[in-house]
């Protein structure tokens, strides 16, 4: 690339960060720059397009520059673990935070914010709106371009709405950009099954645009391509409980041969979370600026450690030769302390946050083949992965019949444990599970309350879980003053 071209991309990106990034306002669907601004000065080229979509990546890491806010990548983590029985708190865990825990949350509570959210949606909206008019000023700007970088705005935001409805339920869809104060409207709820069936729309359309390589691994692993496509459509289809069209997703990643386990050795850990883009990760946030975990799961004054529950039913040492024989994902994700290392131990830190590997599809496929009739195959899918990963056999070893689809579903989840330690995925597997089928498995939620909730609240716990309303967090109480079309979910009406 000449060095006019990449000084022209450069300032691109650097005026989309002052129009895009740098602008917000006090309701919880923030606004791009004030009227006018964005069509006369911004897209006019290829470039600016390209800038457009590298600012919805870099929403994924860090708040805009004058947003006092959690950044998205901690609200990622918060919403999948913290409700969960992977981690306990820690020296400065928060009021807020034993509240969510002790399945105590009200409106008020803070960490059920979901502008951080919303704000990436927005970007990706305002480039599926905005960059098919480029094609007018820029001849050098090809349908195929085009249709690429609207492909990764759409699985963005997929990828977001489908954060928001397995943690609110009910949410509001806004598919349209937010770019002058006209554009801001008020907003009722969707439900999850019209978020869901949006999402299934938009990574179908994302599929048909989205590339297949950009020509090198680190671009191929930190952008969408057709297999994050794939992998996300495969992951929101098990939510759904359609099992064939999950089974078709997970098909198109694995026959395409792109990606492999990396060996169990003591380099695994670095390869795939340290340095990244390894034969393994299909899509991980490529972190440019330091991410959150360092304060929240290292330091001294850290609010997050691992739970007990690691050791006494999840990375069980072997009983013989601990010293030899163990696990290869447990010293990688917490040490003797509980101190999570998973996401580095520097400061600052640049682990790279997994969103999918393959690991994730050929569990995620081994579940839909159970709850199909293939009991064996999925225990093969299982029992692989726990040899790549030199997992640790309890003692003794578990008979599994692969006719009983509880028994078998219950051996995937207990590895999905292991194999997603603090990625932010516990919750959704425990609630996916204990969901199916009318909530055939509410027993899932109610064992694990014995795990995770203070003793005097566990009753309270129970009874509240009994209700599938209380399994979404309440809408926030500032956005919902701030939208009278707003419903708070039924669970927090009571």
């Amino acid at each position: 690339m000449s060095v006019k071209k990449m000084k022209k991309i450069i300032y691109s990106i650097t005026l989309f960060t002052i129009l895009v990034l740098g602008t917000s306002c006090n309701k919880w669907l923030d606004l791009e720059p004030r009227d006018g601004i964005t069509k006369q000065e911004f897209w006019k080229t290829k470039e600016d397009v390209l800038a457009a979509v590298s600012g919805c990546y870099a929403s994924l890491l860090a708040s805009p520059p004058n947003v006092s806010d959690r950044s998205l990548l901690e609200y990622m983590f918060v919403f999948g673990e913290l409700r969960a029985d992977m981690v306990s708190p820690g020296p400065s865990m928060v009021n807020e935070e034993f509240n969510i825990i002790n399945v105590n949350t009200t409106p008020d509570n803070s960490f059920t914010k979901w502008a951080a959210f919303y704000r990436t949606i927005n970007y990706c909206n305002t480039v599926i709106q905005e960059a098919p008019a480029v094609k007018s000023t820029d001849p050098t700007f090809t349908d195929a371009a085009l249709n690429a970088y609207v492909a990764e705005a759409l699985t963005l935001r997929s990828l977001m709405y489908f954060y928001l409805a397995r943690t609110f339920g009910a949410v509001p869809l806004k598919l349209t950009a937010t770019t002058k104060d006209t554009d801001l409207l008020d907003l009722a709820k969707s439900t999850q099954a019209e978020v869901l069936n949006q999402i299934v729309i938009d990574l179908k359309k994302a599929e048909q645009g989205a590339v297949t390589s950009y020509g090198n691994t680190r671009t191929d692993k930190g952008r969408v391509t057709k297999f994050t496509v794939n992998a996300i459509l495969a992951d929101v289809y098990l939510w759904m409980e359609k099992y064939p069209e999950c089974l078709a997703e997970c098909e198109k990643i694995i026959s395409s041969q792109r990606f492999a386990y990396v060996g169990a050795n003591s380099n695994w850990f670095n390869t795939v979370f340290f340095r990244g883009s390894s034969v393994e990760t299909i899509f991980e946030f490529d972190q440019t600026i330091e991410n959150p975990f360092y304060n929240l799961l290292v330091r001294a004054q850290r609010r997050y450690i691992g739970s007990p529950f690691l050791v006494s039913d999840v990375f069980v040492p072997d009983d013989i030769d601990p010293d030899n024989i163990y696990d290869i994902r447990a010293a990688s994700f917490y040490n003797a302390a509980f101190t999570i290392q998973k996401f580095g131990t520097e400061n600052p830190s640049f682990v790279k946050w997994q969103a999918y590997r393959i690991s994730d599809i050929q569990l995620i496929k081994a579940e839909a083949l159970a709850l199909t009739g293939d009991g064996a195959g999925a225990l093969v899918i299982v029992d692989d992965l726990r040899t790549r990963r030199n997992a640790v056999d309890p003692n003794p070893k578990p008979i599994i019949d692969p006719a009983d689809k509880e028994a078998v579903c219950d051996y995937i989840l207990a590895e999905r444990a292991r194999e997603f330690a603090f990625e932010g995925k516990r919750w959704f597997d425990l609630l996916r599970h204990a969901k199916r089928n009318n909530y055939s498995r509410i027993d899932i939620l109610l064992d694990m309350v014995s795990r995770t909730v203070q003793p005097t609240l566990q009753q309270s716990a129970i009874t509240k879980f009994r209700d599938p309303n209380s399994h979404y967090l309440p809408i926030f109480q500032d956005d919902l003053f701030a939208d009278p079309k707003l419903v708070q979910n039924p669970f927090y009406t009571k």
